[in-house]
């Protein structure tokens, strides 16, 4: 259960989960829960190869050219509870920021945070250590690491939403990603399996916080945001409209 208003509004209501699902959500979530039960109901030998082929693993991607491996990997869950949470998370923080952000960008934003999610695996598992060596043989699945990179988005745009953990401790988004990504930090560094999971989780972040800032920096989006605010003060010297109190029209997401 999450608050819902305005950024700077003291009007709130509260309601249950961003509401109906979003164009590209029903794709994203009807494609992974149509794997699951496909592999689901393979045998089990046949569900290890499919998840060895389609799966990440840095030593196939290198050994045998299976370079779909960083965009396939993201349709695969082992468990329904690895899958439920997963897709939980993306319609919980991905449907806003569609409606925001609109299906094309979204959709960019999703598969750019998850395959630089696999990208950091790879690289990570070259690193010369033992503890990194295991992850070159090891097989990475799930939407976890874009699932990651919409987590960031959400608190970068919403930033002092409250997200309820366990459905009753409150806390607000921005603090949400910080503990979520030391939690991924520390996890990551002290996992004596390889941290594979962590480290995929570390990459979406990363990846959500270059994407997002490059798109915030671009020059077409700071010209699009200057022609804006001048309509905006043509309107209110036509219009004898004077805002009242301190101006906060550039306090934009950063």
């Amino acid at each position: 259960m999450r608050r819902y208003g305005s950024r700077d509004s003291s009007y709130s209501s509260f309601s249950f989960g961003p509401g109906p699902l979003s164009p590209a959500l029903k794709t994203l979530i009807a494609a992974n829960v149509a794997v699951f039960i496909v592999m689901w109901l393979m045998p089990a030998g046949a569900r290890q190869a499919v998840q060895e082929f389609f799966g990440l693993v840095p030593a196939a991607v290198f050994q045998s050219f299976r370079i779909w491996q960083p965009v396939t990997y993201m349709f695969l869950h082992g468990t329904i509870g690895h899958i439920f949470f997963n897709m939980l998370a993306l319609w919980m923080f991905g449907t806003e920021l569609e409606r925001i952000w609109g299906t094309r960008f979204f959709l960019r934003y999703y598969f750019v945070t998850g395959v630089f999610a696999a990208v950091t695996t790879i690289v990570v598992s070259l690193l010369p250590y033992p503890e990194t060596a295991r992850m070159f043989h090891s097989v990475t699945i799930g939407a976890s690491g874009a699932v990651y990179g919409l987590l960031l988005a959400y608190g970068l745009t919403f930033p002092n939403r409250p997200i309820y953990i366990y459905f009753v401790f409150p806390i607000p988004a921005k603090y949400f990603v910080m503990i979520m990504g030391l939690i991924a930090l520390v996890s990551a560094a002290g996992d004596s399996g390889g941290g594979i999971a962590h480290i995929t989780h570390l990459g979406g972040l990363i990846a959500g916080y270059v994407m997002l800032r490059g798109r915030h920096l671009s020059p077409a989006n700071e010209v699009r945001y200057r022609y804006l605010r001048w309509k905006m003060d043509r309107a209110r010297k036509k219009f004898g409209v004077y805002s009242g109190g301190k101006n906060d029209w550039d306090k934009r997401v950063h």
